[in-house]
């Protein structure tokens, strides 16, 4: 009995053979195979992909970017969310949808910290307030009549407003959404190390052209109102994950001898005092990080810490000024080992 089940094992090593010589060949194939790079202006800014492919998908990321531009940008008149805007009778499409629920269930999850009706506010005051005219108590209480996530719904496919003039903003959700499209493009034509970049939200995946995780920078915050001076607070080596900065960066403002960066708070209509400075948020997906991000520059740093601690799919690294105005950081646990400098 035992001839026959030798001779079986003899017939299935050629094939063992052939089966591990064509996965060398295969890995051999993948490492060989070049990096292409592409980038181009996208939703006010710029977009950059660098990804292991035999071709290249300049073409095809920018149709999907567009498809994204079309649907959520306030700035195209053609737009999806435009219309909204206008309270025009409009069909609305799985993007505007899908980032619409998600920026909704984050919303109430952060308990209106993250609020896509708040750009008003924002507008306002001004990104750089302190060289401009503060707005009136007056005018922040009429404006707080058109604010407010609860004040808008989605009843059988349309969007119902309380009021008209509520206004919808993706801002702070879109690049991280566009930026998870074109990941998934990507995934779709097989390619599976790449890292993207939309105006500083990023996903990566797999391996970097020197097959090791993808380094990225979290800038320090300066007072430098160029920007030409910006430098790395920290660098983190990370794969298969998406990563979203907010931070006022070059607007802050000083009370009390303590730093604030310029961050207007949905509820009160008023800029935040907390002393947090910048939000990096590492995610599952970049308009996840995206939003959080967002969120916890209006929360500040302990109330960002217990949302933190009932998600424990999100890691995050915060910059914030201490009690001697200095710049200080705290970062989630799980991130130690992936922090380089």
């Amino acid at each position: 009995m035992q001839q026959p089940k030798n001779k079986k094992l003899l017939w299935q090593l050629p094939f063992l053979v052939l089966l591990i010589v064509g996965t060398v060949l295969i890995i051999r194939q993948q490492r060989n195979m070049p990096y292409q790079k592409s980038a181009d202006k996208v939703f006010g800014t710029f977009y950059h992909a660098v990804y292991q492919c035999d071709s290249d998908m300049t073409y095809s990321i920018n149709a999907e970017l567009a498809k994204v531009d079309a649907s959520l940008s306030p700035f195209n008149p053609q737009s999806i969310i435009t219309a909204v805007n206008q309270n025009q009778d409009v069909q609305l499409n799985d993007m505007f949808l899908d980032v619409y629920k998600l920026a909704m269930n984050i919303s109430k999850e952060t308990d209106g910290a993250f609020d896509i009706t708040v750009a008003p506010l924002v507008n306002a005051w001004g990104f750089g307030f302190k060289n401009g005219i503060e707005p009136s108590k007056q005018q922040v209480d009429s404006l707080m009549q058109i604010i407010g996530y609860q004040k808008v719904t989605l009843e059988k496919g349309k969007i119902s407003k309380t009021d008209d003039r509520i206004m919808l903003d993706c801002s702070a959700i879109a690049k991280g959404y566009g930026t998870d499209v074109v990941a998934k493009l990507l995934r779709s034509k097989g390619v599976n190390n790449f890292m993207i970049e939309i105006g500083g939200e990023i996903v990566t995946s797999g391996l970097n052209p020197d097959q090791k995780p993808w380094r990225v920078g979290i800038s320090k915050p300066e007072d430098d109102v160029q920007g030409a001076g910006q430098e790395v607070q920290s660098i983190v080596a990370i794969t298969d994950k998406a990563m979203a900065t907010s931070g006022n960066y070059r607007n802050f403002y000083y009370k009390g001898g303590k730093k604030y960066a310029h961050t207007i708070d949905p509820k009160t209509g008023y800029p935040v005092q907390h002393s947090i400075l910048s939000a990096t948020v590492f995610a599952n997906t970049c308009a996840v990080a995206d939003a959080y991000a967002t969120s916890f520059m209006v929360m500040g740093v302990e109330k960002a810490k217990q949302v933190l601690a009932q998600h424990p799919e999100l890691m995050a690294y915060l910059i914030y000024s201490d009690q001697d105005g200095k710049n200080a950081v705290w970062y989630s646990p799980s991130l130690k080992n992936k922090i380089q400098q």
